[in-house]
């Protein structure tokens, strides 16, 4: 019963709500439920007139470069789900130059990785 009331007690300070003792007495299996997140969905139009779609190889790491291999392009007007970045960092400068800009963060679509200078997001 202590590792119980101790367990919620956990919950109801993660989750912020105000506990009584009545319901810090109560059992366990009345602990409210937790929210599960939304799914992805943000929507980026492609800008460049043919994207590579690229995947890191393994010797390039959890980023893609310029010089990693292609998996397959977007064109002009494609509409990808994406929802999450990742960086690359350089000892200096920009890490590609892509689509009319410089820029360093990679856009995660399906099958691969995108230069984000080469979306908008879609409304």
């Amino acid at each position: 019963m202590k590792q119980a009331l101790s367990l919620l007690a956990a919950v109801v300070v993660l989750t912020g709500a105000m506990a009584t003792p009545q319901a810090l007495a109560a059992p366990l299996h009345h602990a409210p439920a937790l929210l599960t997140a939304k799914p992805c969905s943000s929507t980026w139009e492609v800008t460049g007139r043919k994207v590579a779609v690229r995947r890191p190889a393994w010797n390039d790491g959890p980023v893609a470069t310029t010089a990693s291999p292609v998996h397959h392009y977007l064109h002009r007007g494609d509409r990808v789900t994406s929802c999450t970045v990742a960086v690359a960092r350089t000892q200096s400068g920009p890490a590609y130059r892509k689509c009319g800009k410089s820029g360093s963060l990679w856009r995660i679509v399906p099958g691969g990785q995108v230069p984000q200078t080469c979306l908008k997001r879609a409304r």
